[in-house]
């Protein structure tokens, strides 16, 4: 399916206050024509209202004049980061009051505030004659110079002292830390999952806008996915009273009345709140509409489609594999940790049927992991005898050979993760085969592609895969670009026959993140006209099996 989304938007009526919790309700709409005259008091006419996915974030208006027309943005943002090139210095007001700002984009106003909804009302300050602009601005500059200086110097030296600390602390932990792939913005990972005191959000709440019995007002407009269990449908989520043209796009996956089983099962995984990350899909709610006798999963919706899809379509560059393959492994990786980015308890979860077509391409080139309705938690109560029940379950195609010949060690979870990794195998064979850096790229097909049938079975891929030891073909070519070469080594190390010399995901996210650092330093080196050893070459300062255990 496709699949697209940024905030949670709610109906103002289905929102308890509990929650909200540190997290501020705001109007959110895209820019929008108005009729406000930027004079006196202005309403949004805003029919959005959100919550905004960080504590820290505050409710934001922007007014545009152009040539004869005026436009408001209503949206929430971190009043610590610039909004058009520009800061918000009166975010902690109550009220919404206009500042002339020069922005990226033209002279805006902007107000910022902290109350509920309160960018709905824009102030605008009363209109002052020139004459008085000017006096008072002679006046202002007489007496306030000095202080003017003295601040600027303050400002300055401050300045300079923060950015001396964070110069040291980069040194310190340049020289005494191992390599490890960069956690992207911890401190907002661990707002988003916890409330001010630290204690933990309610999972149910945090992922499921929907906690009362009403529906949401959602029209299904296409089709866009169709799998064993479900159909997935771009859908477009209405507010009350909003015009036509006023809707969040979305995506429904709709399960008719006997997959009810596979319905739970999804929701159950993604209403945990810990499962929440930039490269797994995000989701919205879950809804049981009993009159058609269909159960609903309503999430994020991205229109670049399925990552097959988008391989049959394309041909990627080297820095789109690294970007497409980075972010699936770290989309693994945090499905398969036992602890968020910021170091909470976490439940490991296993995908169990891993492959091109349930990875999303989000519109900046990278992956989200979908489709969970074969997923499984591996909780520390579950017995030798409840994971010998979760049966043989996936697509044969991508199936590790010890899935095939059902001979997993029930006794370690971590072999459920080593099947993940062997599929994740497959997908990363499938970005590389359509890389143009290899050469003559072919057109898409999938791991094994004519050597099994098309839809091959159990036994067919146990006569390929346990008989003749057969995995896809690596050519010679392939390994000609330094990074790809590394890259297919990776891939050579995840679809190991023996379970335990496979790579963990953590170690193959953080193989991508070193890439790009070695590939710099060996361009450098290249330059300089030093020989490189080949083994130098394929490893440099990469990550082993054994560093990742």
């Amino acid at each position: 399916g496709a699949w697209n989304g940024r905030t949670q938007t709610l109906k103002p009526n289905t929102i308890s206050s509990h929650f909200i919790g540190p997290y501020r309700l705001c109007k959110f709409c895209d820019l929008e024509p108005s009729s406000c005259n930027g004079m006196g008091t202005c309403s949004s006419n805003c029919s959005i209202t959100s919550i905004c996915t960080h504590h820290q974030e505050v409710c934001v208006s922007i007014w545009r004049r152009n040539e004869s027309n005026y436009s408001i943005e209503t949206l929430c943002h971190n009043p610590f980061l610039p909004l058009y090139g520009v800061e918000l210095d009166d975010y902690n007001a109550s009220t919404c009051t206009m500042k002339e700002k020069n922005s990226s984009t033209g002279l805006i106003y902007v107000c910022s505030c902290t109350e509920e909804e309160c960018n709905d009302v824009l102030v605008f300050s009363p209109a002052v004659s020139p004459t008085i602009i000017s006096t008072v601005v002679s006046v202002l500059l007489v007496s306030l110079l000095p202080l003017l200086v003295l601040a600027v110097l303050v400002v300055a030296v401050f300045y300079w002292y923060r950015v001396y600390r964070q110069h040291r602390l980069n040194q310190e932990q340049w020289v005494t830390r191992k390599p490890k792939r960069k956690v992207k913005d911890c401190s907002d990972a661990c707002a988003i999952m916890m409330d001010d005191d630290g204690s933990d959000s309610s999972s149910t709440h945090a992922n499921n806008l929907n906690h009362n019995t009403e529906l949401l007002p959602i029209e299904l407009d296409l089709q866009v996915g169709k799998g064993r269990f479900a159909e997935v449908y771009k859908a477009k989520l209405r507010q009350p009273g909003s015009s036509s043209d006023q809707f969040e796009t979305v995506a429904v996956k709709i399960f008719p009345d006997e997959e009810y089983a596979s319905w739970k099962n999804e929701k159950d995984i993604f209403s945990d709140i810990d499962l929440r990350h930039e490269n797994v899909l995000h989701f919205l709610t879950a809804e049981e509409r009993k009159l058609s006798k269909q159960y609903w999963l309503i999430t994020a919706f991205h229109p670049g489609g399925n990552l097959q899809e988008y391989l049959t379509r394309h041909l990627v560059s080297w820095e789109d594999l690294r970007s497409l393959g980075g972010s699936l492994a770290c989309g693994v990786a945090h499905l398969h940790s036992d602890h968020t980015a910021c170091g909470r308890p976490k439940v490991p979860i296993v995908h169990r049927d891993l492959k091109s077509s349930n990875v999303l391409v989000k519109q900046d080139l990278t992956c989200c992991l979908c489709d969970f309705g074969l997923g499984l938690r591996l909780d520390n109560t579950l017995t030798v005898d409840d994971l010998a029940n979760s049966g043989q379950v996936g697509t044969a195609r991508y199936m590790a050979p010890e899935v095939l010949e059902s001979r997993l060690n029930l006794e370690n979870i971590e072999s459920f993760k080593q099947t993940d990794v062997y599929s994740m195998a497959l997908v990363l064979w499938e970005i590389t085969s359509r890389c143009h850096a290899i050469g003559e790229v072919k057109d898409y097909e999938p791991p094994y592609g004519s050597k099994v049938q098309v839809h091959p079975g159990v036994e067919s891929m146990k006569d390929h895969l346990l008989r003749d030891r057969g995995r896809p073909d690596i050519p010679d070519s392939w390994i000609n670009h330094q990074g790809i070469s590394i890259v297919c080594a990776t891939i050579e190390e995840c679809w190991d026959h023996d379970p335990e010399a496979r790579l963990t995901a953590q170690c193959v996210a953080e193989r991508f993140a070193d890439i790009e650092c070695e590939m710099d330093k060996l361009s450098s080196r290249s330059s300089s006209d030093e020989k490189i050893p080949a083994e130098e070459i394929l490893w440099g300062s990469l990550c082993t099996s054994r560093d990742c255990d």
